[in-house]
């Protein structure tokens, strides 16, 4: 049950952020093996220069559709990421016209203690799920 937090510039449509999404989870579904229904997602919009986000030396070309994503998940194996960076980038590429330049992935790790879908209870560890 990955959560995914979008950074995103101000200046998408309505349509165009639904591709954005859609395209993430379809990426996130085939790497990961997750349920399709398992859709965790939310976005935060940022005036320009608000969100800086440079190239680490690397020579990569931002731009106003830079995208940075945080995915907070269970432990994937090495290939599963490799497998999600890759599938991302192709299908935001296609699917929304993203430049490969323009995505910055960052997965952070936890455990089934870490998470709680309402009524105070422990789900995971519960065996409710």
């Amino acid at each position: 049950m990955p959560l995914l937090k979008f950074d995103i510039i101000q200046g998408r449509s309505d349509e165009q952020l639904k591709a954005l999404l859609e395209g993430t989870h379809q990426a996130m579904v085939e790497a990961f093996d997750v349920p399709a229904s398992d859709r965790y997602q939310s976005v935060t919009q940022h005036r320009p220069g608000e969100l800086i986000l440079h190239d680490t030396g690397l020579g990569y070309t931002r731009s106003g559709n830079v995208v940075l994503l945080t995915v907070i998940s269970r432990p994937r194996s090495q290939a599963q990421k490799i497998a999600f960076y890759r599938l991302l980038a192709e299908r935001l590429q296609t699917d929304c016209d993203l430049s490969p330049d323009d995505l910055i992935v960052s997965l952070v790790e936890n455990t089934d203690a870490d998470w709680s879908f309402g009524r105070g209870r422990a789900q995971f560890l519960t065996g409710e799920l």
